[in-house]
């Protein structure tokens, strides 16, 4: 054996080091991520909706956190790009349970889900991602005494504070309500504490193959439009679920592709992706 070969990764050269992959390094893979994203059509035009919908001038909520915010809710949220899937398991309200799950996934696919977790598992996850991450104000909501989603509270300048509702599942909601969903008054609980918890700390190190997986599936999906990345949200469900096979999936994305016509690139990438990943069944090894 080589010396280069018996040497622990700490000896190598700096040039052949394995990059590191615990969560300080997920968490600042996904900030330079989202300051790409900030170009991209699906960002704009959900910041767009966003602020028209509750009247929000533009330049009083800064655009970088509503980036990290929609990013982090696309990913994390039930049969999200990061693959979570939503069961009841009894757990408390926090994400530590994902972690665990997280910890023993040694080659994820593409086809199944990469953790399971409850409503409140999902909202603490998300909670605890946006706040590592830099954003301000979100903790977690009860709208019934059963059922836990994350409020994003904001404080704009000149105007009354705004409650933004965060479904992470889709229980007791439609087809068509997502992020900001007016289903729930989140006024009706007094208090959003913002989520604080460290649910892990920053060494806790996630296997490479999945590391890797949750940083190309943001490059895949996260600059496609609200109602694209809602639509993929129910075929990826239905892949978990069983209730359609991961070709049928495919050909529907596909059909949705073409639909389009010409529609945002963001948008037309995200559902050939989609349809290939279902094809594939296996980590992509970087975006299209």
């Amino acid at each position: 054996m080589t010396a280069l070969a018996a040497a622990a990764p700490a000896d190598l050269p700096p040039g052949q080091r394995p990059s590191p992959s615990d969560l300080a390094q997920l968490i600042n893979q996904i900030r330079g991520k989202a300051t790409i994203l900030e170009a991209s059509s699906g960002m704009h035009l959900a910041f767009q909706s966003f602020t028209a919908a509750y009247r929000i001038p533009p330049n009083s909520v800064r655009y970088s956190d509503f980036v990290l915010v929609r990013l982090l809710y696309e990913a994390t949220r039930d049969a999200g790009f990061w693959n979570l899937h939503w069961d009841i398991t009894d757990q408390p309200p926090n994400s530590d349970r994902i972690w665990h799950q997280w910890q023993d996934v040694r080659q994820p696919s593409l086809l199944a889900p990469t953790a399971t977790a409850e409503c409140d598992e999902l909202s603490a996850l998300y909670s605890f991602l946006v706040a590592r991450d830099g954003a301000e104000g979100v903790g977690l909501f009860w709208p019934t005494y059963n059922h836990t989603v994350a409020v994003w509270e904001l404080h704009p300048a000149g105007v009354a504070a705004i409650r933004v509702v965060v479904p992470t599942s889709q229980i007791f909601l439609g087809m068509n309500d997502s992020f900001g969903t007016r289903k729930f008054n989140p006024w009706r609980q007094k208090t959003i504490h913002e989520y604080r918890r460290r649910d892990v700390a920053d060494s806790f190190v996630i296997p490479r193959p999945l590391f890797d997986f949750f940083l190309v599936q943001v490059d895949r999906y996260a600059g496609a439009s609200d109602s694209t990345l809602q639509q993929l949200r129910y075929l990826r469900e239905g892949v978990f679920l069983k209730y359609w096979t991961a070709e049928d999936a495919a050909r529907d994305a596909l059909s949705r592709k073409n639909d389009l016509h010409a529609g945002p690139r963001e948008d037309l990438a995200a559902f050939w992706n989609f349809a290939q990943d279902m094809r594939s069944g296996s980590t992509p090894a970087s975006g299209k």
